[in-house]
């Protein structure tokens, strides 16, 4: 085991990013399969280098999502277990493909097409926020992460009034690691978060099933597979996992889009310029923030990535974060470029579970800073930003700017 590898379960550590990329460059250069063994944790294996990512995640039949496919505590893997969260990421094949597919026509290209004055019109009504509320304001909690909560609230259909339940409730569960955001100290406290979503979703399953309406809610819950419907459990596991991911993810990339910006004033005075480059600069903001962190997988037989022997039964955990910053893909991985192509970010994933929402995060991202940018006359920082402690999905949770808008 290389003593680096500790950073992978030190929540605290993905809220100092010089001490975690100092650590990960350091395993990709020198134990890139490493053992790691820490108190709390069962142990696994950490996967570093872009390469290997993909390789275990084109061989899904080999590494397998269930029955490990977040890092949290033993006892957190016992809990989720006994309650029983099966979301699309619990799943493998062909389960996880007939899930899947019950979603996937509301993300797809021709829906993200209809969807376009939507996004367009709230990007324009945050950053009209921003030029009200200025000249300061913390971006993070006032702006960033409001407008793709709106966008995935919509469409799945949650009545604007529970909005922000949604919001404290994604928080405390993605933020469970983290002193400002978690539920109570005990794990008994941070379950209660997830039961508490699971209520409200069991409330929704029979409002959707009794009247059905044009929402993602209703065609999830009211969806058939082989004939049969979703069981309550599944039913709700989904409408989870799009309520919580559907937002977080994305209010982190604009936060860390816009503080990367912040401190590369040339890369944000070429991007302001050259409004064309907006595509290539939302990649790369995906790159820069990577917002979900690591998965783990599971072997289901004896494997070998990069000389290393995995035992069947024993986990690896895949840090998009490490991979994304390969200096073996990326030239000068640490330089924030907004003309970087190609960009092979492995930020989404990739295979049989590339993120159903991508094409939705893409979308808003872009729509926010082309509304955003042609109207930004100066913008920098007000104080620190700060990043949530965590192991799994996060990124600013704090940032405090000083701006002005046109």
């Amino acid at each position: 085991m290389d003593e680096a590898g500790r950073v992978f379960a030190t929540p605290k550590a993905y809220a100092d990013e010089a001490r975690l990329h100092a650590a990960l460059t350091h395993l990709r250069a020198n134990a890139p399969v490493s053992w790691v063994e820490v108190p709390s944790y069962k142990p696994f294996w950490a996967i570093t280098k872009h390469a290997d990512i993909m390789d275990i995640e084109r061989a899904n039949d080999v590494f397998t999502n269930y029955p490990r496919p977040v890092l949290v505590t033993a006892e957190n893997d016992e809990r989720q277990a006994a309650v029983g969260v099966r979301t699309l990421i619990h799943m493998d094949d062909p389960q996880h493909r007939g899930v899947r597919a019950i979603g996937a026509d509301w993300f797809r290209p021709k829906a993200m097409r209809a969807l376009r004055n939507r996004a367009d019109e709230l990007a324009k009504v945050y950053v009209d926020k921003m030029a009200t509320i200025g000249p300061e304001c913390d971006f993070a909690q006032q702006i960033a992460v409001n407008y793709p909560l709106y966008m995935i609230m919509s469409l799945l259909g949650v009545p604007e009034s529970d909005f922000p339940l949604m919001l404290k409730l994604t928080q405390e569960l993605f933020g469970s690691d983290d002193d400002e955001f978690k539920r109570g100290v005990e794990g008994e406290d941070q379950m209660s978060a997830l039961l508490e979503m699971f209520e409200y979703f069991t409330a929704l399953i029979a409002s959707r099933r009794e009247n059905p309406t044009e929402d993602l809610a209703s065609a999830i819950a009211n969806a058939t597979i082989d004939g049969e419907p979703l069981s309550d459990i599944d039913t709700i596991s989904y409408y989870a996992i799009i309520a919580a991911a559907g937002h977080d993810t994305t209010s982190a990339i604009i936060s860390g889009g816009m503080l990367a910006l912040i401190e590369n004033p040339d890369q944000h005075r070429r991007l302001a310029a050259d409004l064309n480059l907006i595509p290539l600069a939302t990649e790369e903001m995906i790159r820069w923030v990577t917002p979900v962190k690591a998965f783990m997988r599971t072997a289901t037989q004896d494997a070998t990535v990069r000389g290393v022997p995995i035992a069947a039964g024993e986990s690896v955990l895949l840090s998009y974060v490490s991979g994304n910053r390969d200096e073996d893909v990326f030239d000068d991985p640490f330089h924030f470029d907004v003309t970087r192509d190609p960009n092979k970010h492995i930020a989404f994933g990739y295979g049989v579970h590339f993120c159903l929402g991508a094409a939705l995060a893409r979308m808003e991202v872009s729509s926010f800073f082309s509304e955003l940018l042609p109207r930004l006359e100066s913008v920098e920082l007000a104080g620190d930003p700060q990043h949530v402690a965590t192991t799994f999905v996060g990124g600013l949770k704090h940032l405090p700017i000083r701006y002005s808008l046109r």
